[in-house]
């Protein structure tokens, strides 16, 4: 049985960790309000480019000859995957990485995220490139790998552009999810896609009879337009992994301040029992020694 001093030490030693976690619980509380406004402000712009990107090009994109609308043999699909640079976050990364390996084909991977980066290295899988990724999450971060998902794209590295990200639902639920967004062979598909996910309700843009000119011609507009879209669609799923991130490490934290808690109190009541029986032992030594004069 463990003396009183080891108790003691191990309770100042659970309560110096339990200050720890509290401090990290309410510092990814503070970051995860932050994230999930940021999220939450982010889906009207990229359903809002989608409705234009659809208005413009007209439902059927199918005879446009830029590359983002051409649908392909799919021989490589180039997935981003979209982790965290720290753990302490639950079982977020460990299901992302769980998702990753039920992908199925020839697959490239590119990495936001330094956990992302190791485990495609780890399990000896094609990783094109990695690029750091911070909790503020901001755009100048995220466009280096989006442009080089799009020149590996136009250049036929790649023949899909997918995002693996962990999609924000709530607080407590988080799962990963694989989105497709290149090629756009389909816009009508995309919008219903993308308003179930961000729980919109179907309000496509006015309709407009009237003939467009467009300046300097239809394809340079697209083009432009698509690149937009692809961008800010990545960064938007990369604001809501980054808010399912905060979320699973303010929940982790919170478990791991009440588990401490819970071992303290443990802890306390074993103390008090050695003690108890301490004194006891020692009233039964004085009795006895004082009966044997």
């Amino acid at each position: 049985m463990a003396n009183t001093r080891d108790i003691r030490r191990r309770i100042k030693s659970v309560k110096n960790t339990m200050q720890i976690t509290k401090a990290m619980q309410m510092v990814a509380a503070s970051k995860m309000k932050k994230a999930q406004d940021i999220a939450l402000s982010g889906r009207p712009y990229a359903l809002l480019l989608a409705d234009i990107l659809g208005s413009l090009g007209g439902m059927d994109l199918s005879s446009s000859e830029l590359p983002f609308f051409q649908r392909r043999d799919v021989k490589n699909r180039g997935i981003l995957v979209v982790s965290s640079d720290k753990g302490l976050c639950g079982a977020l990364n460990a299901n992302l990485f769980r998702h990753l390996t039920k992908q199925d084909g020839n697959c490239c991977y590119v990495a936001l995220g330094k956990r992302g980066a190791q485990f495609v290295s780890r399990t000896k899988r094609d990783l094109l490139a990695d690029f750091p990724l911070s909790d503020n999450a901001s755009f100048s971060e995220v466009r280096p790998a989006v442009e080089f998902l799009i020149k590996a794209f136009i250049e036929k590295k790649i023949d899909t552009v997918e995002v693996l990200y962990t999609n924000f639902i709530n607080t407590l639920r988080q799962e990963p999810e694989v989105i497709q967004l290149l090629p756009v062979v389909d816009v009508s598909t995309m919008l219903e896609t993308l308003r179930k996910r961000f729980g919109q309700k179907d309000a496509a843009l006015p309709k407009d009879g009237r003939e467009i000119h467009f300046e300097p011609d239809r394809e340079k507009i697209l083009a432009e337009l698509a690149a937009l879209y692809f961008k800010q669609e990545v960064y938007q799923l990369v604001l809501e992994a980054k808010a399912s991130e905060h979320s699973a490490r303010m929940v982790a934290m919170k478990s791991a301040t009440d588990n401490a808690k819970s071992l303290i109190d443990d802890l306390t009541l074993e103390y008090n029992r050695v003690r108890q029986a301490s004194i006891t032992q020692e009233i039964l030594e004085i009795s006895a020694a004082a009966f044997a004069k």
